[in-house]
């Protein structure tokens, strides 16, 4: 695409982010849908946001159906406008707004891609740090993908580096981040993916607190509190000593996830763990009984296929 917002008609605003306006637009030479991400750069002795920096970085590495795709990218006098695959929708809308049923059927392709995207980050050694319906879009054929690499980290496997604690939403975010643990892998991810998926069946979320103490005294209740067995190491991490808790017992999941069928909480059960190493991976999440039992997967013409992300 060429470089210069000429080439694009704009049709109205869609969104707003920490940086900056997401605008919906058309190529003029193609027709393709666009969305243009307007970041406003402060100061321009600073250079671009280190978190814009990563998202482009991130989003150049990664090129899969289920993630998001940077088309071009531009400056624009004080701003630097991001050329993105417009998505009319997204999970959180379609959880809340969509008058669409999302059928078992349908969430099960749903996580499918879902896994299928984070396999593919995962594999290139990038963690996502973020993932939470929000930042899951749809596009107008019903395939979900993965946006907002803001957070977004290259990982090594052996691990030795140190990154910020202060990542992931509250809600999605792994009991060692809670506990302010800074090394850590991609296996936040894989916490945050079995808290979406019992949301996408339950219509709500699985952990809802309203600050962080909250958050992980409601984690611990249902968990139960854990031992050296269930998550080793995890009295070495920093924040541990600083709060303490009652005493409590695992919550049964059949109790926590009430009418989920067996097979859909074992798959959840595995993501939602203490011991981080004991987490599935995404790739080994695709294989599970639950994507083979009745009703199956939805097929991609059966997805529903949203229209509720209209320009302003």
């Amino acid at each position: 695409m060429d470089r210069d917002v000429a080439n694009y008609s704009v049709e109205g605003r869609i969104g707003e982010g920490a940086h900056g306006l997401v605008f919906k637009a058309r190529h003029l030479s193609t027709g393709r849908e666009v969305a243009l991400k307007k970041i406003l750069i402060k100061n321009l002795e600073d250079g671009i946001p280190i978190n814009v920096m990563r998202e482009i970085k991130a989003l150049q590495l990664l090129r899969c159906k289920y993630i998001i795709k940077l088309y071009e990218m531009f400056p624009r006098g004080m701003s630097l406008i991001l050329v993105l695959e417009y998505m009319c929708s997204g999970l959180w809308e379609m959880l809340h707004h969509n008058q669409q049923e999302l059928t078992i059927p349908r969430v099960k392709t749903f996580v499918q891609m879902l896994l299928k995207g984070t396999r593919y980050m995962h594999a290139h050694y990038v963690m996502h740090r973020d993932l939470k319906p929000a930042n899951l879009l749809i596009n107008h054929e019903g395939i979900l993908k993965i946006a907002d690499l803001g957070l977004a980290r290259l990982y090594w496997p052996d691990g030795g580096r140190p990154y910020s604690h202060q990542v992931a939403t509250r809600w999605y975010r792994a009991p060692e981040l809670l506990y302010g643990a800074r090394f850590y892998s991609e296996k936040i991810d894989l916490w945050s993916v079995g808290c979406i998926i019992a949301e996408m069946i339950t219509k709500k979320p699985l952990f809802a607190g309203e600050s962080d103490i909250e958050q992980l005294a409601i984690v611990l209740q249902h968990l139960g509190t854990p031992t050296e067995e269930t998550w080793p190491g995890h009295s070495k991490l920093p924040d541990y000593h600083k709060i303490t808790f009652p005493e409590s017992t695992p919550t049964p999941w059949s109790d926590l996830l009430p009418g989920v069928e067996s097979e859909a909480i074992d798959l959840i059960k595995s993501f939602v763990l203490y011991n981080a190493d004991r987490r599935i991976s995404a790739k080994e999440a695709l294989r599970h009984p639950w994507f083979h039992t009745r009703p199956p997967p939805a097929a991609i013409e059966d997805m529903p296929k949203p229209n509720i992300n209209k320009p302003k």
